[in-house]
């Protein structure tokens, strides 16, 4: 059994930062792609940014220069940096990891973590 927790949402105004930051735990063998995805009501869920394991990572045009992800692999988290936040960025922030147990590889989310920028 697999566990994503998140952890930094909230609420700032806008310009400001915000980090977040997502902990895997349970039966993990080795953590590949992780990700943020985030939505809003009525629309889909939309990939923020990504990191594999080799640290290569892909940003979305909308926060490209503004959102910075990363990761430590001994802790089995991913972080994502939001800088020159706008109040577009308000949204449910969804962290996301494809994993590797001694059973299976499967793909993984959190349960979600707000963040509201006011204007």
């Amino acid at each position: 059994q697999v566990q994503l927790v998140e952890s930094g949402g909230g609420l700032v105004q806008a310009g400001g930062s915000l980090s977040l930051s997502c902990a895997a735990s349970g039966s993990i063998l080795r953590p590949n792609t992780m990700g943020w995805y985030r939505q809003t009501p009525g629309k889909q869920r939309e990939l923020v940014a990504s990191i594999t394991s080799g640290g290569s990572t892909n940003y979305a045009d909308s926060v490209k220069g503004r959102f910075t992800i990363s990761r430590d692999n001994a802790k089995n988290t991913v972080y994502l940096q939001m800088n020159s936040l706008k109040p577009e960025d308000t949204a449910v922030y969804y962290c996301n990891m494809e994993i590797a147990t001694s059973a299976t590889m499967g793909r993984y989310w959190g349960r979600g973590t707000q963040v509201t920028v006011s204007s």
